[in-house]
């Protein structure tokens, strides 16, 4: 298959030549040979990149979830490099253990994570190439449409090089955020947890349904893409989308196991497998596995584990907890698998269970999850309740799909 960069080069130069170009991306930004599209727009007579610009975690990368990251000029592009993760408002100095209250504070915020108006000086047109993992809460989206609204500002196009989702573009789950009482910078508009899209389909919706100005837009599609792809299927190679997204398998947990930096629990950032491993310093692993597969959750088992993050929540403290582990991924349902693991710890620790209820809500975009479960809600209640929304957003998104 090809990439819209792949596509843009063979096909699409037209939206580029002669322009003073303005990209946003980051490691992911490469074609289908590892060519990063940094170095294809630098080496290429007919395009004149003006500057870069960078997402939560920067343009190289290098940048822990929540860290603030400044603008710089690049040493080896020569080129000037703004931060759209908080440039203009300098995060409090917080050490890195704590960098999890920081994300909690400063993720839910749209200042500091817009393109200023300065920021454009010199710039023809704003090109997208980054790799979003098909989660609502994944912050590239909501940098995708500040990014538009600022071009729209200005009067430049705006042209996205489209990428797969990498968890599929046919399954929808969890509630649709309730907008604009918990939209933010984790959840801008009204989809769900994971929408089904890919960055340049949410493109088209977004420009349609929720910018307040609608900007000249281009999508590059992919050729070769199919709906029903997860990324292992699309022979592309995997580049970190962030530092705490290191596999595919990754990407499928996500969905649901990112609620759990709502709460006290460990979400597992500091060990090898972030998301996919979950616990607390309290929690016997032992008692919790026996729980958790003892509800026959579908396309999901449960392994005692135990681990002492590096960082993050319970930095040095051995925790107690599971690994889950996805044995059919079509079967499997992340957010109501997440909500069952908040269950059972509950029903086991009690309040040694803490929600952090502004981010929580945030994060699902609602707060009828969070209230239901202190009433003591069944999770199967719960999900039924976001059928009639999951329905009508399949058919709100319908006539925005590419694939």
């Amino acid at each position: 298959m090809k990439l819209g960069v792949d596509l843009l080069f063979e096909a699409r130069l037209d939206l580029v030549r002669g322009r003073r170009v303005g990209l946003i991306t980051n490691p992911t930004g490469v074609d289908g040979a590892l060519r990063s599209t940094v170095e294809r727009c630098r080496s290429h007579p007919g395009v004149k990149l003006a500057a870069l610009y960078g997402p939560e975690h920067g343009v190289r990368g290098n940048a822990q979830a929540g860290e603030f990251v400044d603008a710089y000029q690049d040493e080896h592009f020569g080129l000037p490099v703004f931060s759209l993760y908080g440039q203009a408002l300098q995060l409090p100095d917080r050490p890195l253990e704590d960098i999890d209250a920081t994300m909690r504070a400063f993720d839910t915020q749209p200042a500091g994570k817009t393109v200023e108006h300065a920021m454009l000086r010199g710039v023809d047109v704003l090109l997208f190439d980054l790799q979003d993992v098909g989660t609502r809460v994944y912050t590239y989206i909501a940098t995708m449409a500040y990014a538009m609204q600022a071009a729209a500002e200005a009067g430049i196009p705006f042209v996205v090089l489209d990428r797969p989702n990498p968890v599929n573009g046919v399954t929808l789950e969890g509630p649709i955020l309730e907008y604009p009482r918990h939209s933010s910078f984790i959840g801008l508009y009204p989809v769900p947890c994971r929408h089904g899209m890919t960055a340049g389909e949410l493109a088209r919706l977004f420009n349609a349904k929720f910018l307040a100005r609608h900007v000249e837009l281009t999508v590059v599609p992919m050729d070769g893409w199919r709906r029903t792809d997860w990324f292992d299927q699309t022979g592309l190679p995997w580049v970190l989308p962030s530092p705490n997204m290191p596999t595919p398998d990754t990407a499928t947990v996500y969905p649901g196991q990112v609620i759990l930096e709502g709460t006290n629990l460990s979400e597992g950032r500091g060990t090898t497998k972030p998301f996919e491993c979950f616990g607390a310093p309290w929690i016997d692993g032992y008692l919790l596995a026996r729980d958790l597969n003892a509800l026959h959750l579908p396309g999901v088992a449960f392994r005692e584990t135990w681990f002492a993050p590096t960082f993050s929540k319970f930095s040095g403290q051995r925790c107690g907890g599971c690994q889950l582990h996805v044995t059919d991924r079509a079967a499997y349902g992340s957010v109501v698998t997440t909500l069952a693991i908040l269950a059972a710890v509950r029903a086991r620790y009690g309040d040694r269970l803490e929600f952090h209820a502004d981010y929580f809500d945030k994060v699902l975009g609602t707060s009828t999850v969070r209230e239901a479960m202190l009433r003591g809600v069944s999770v199967a209640s719960i999900a039924a309740g976001w059928a009639q929304g999951l329905e009508a957003f399949a058919a709100l998104r319908t006539p925005y799909l590419l694939y």
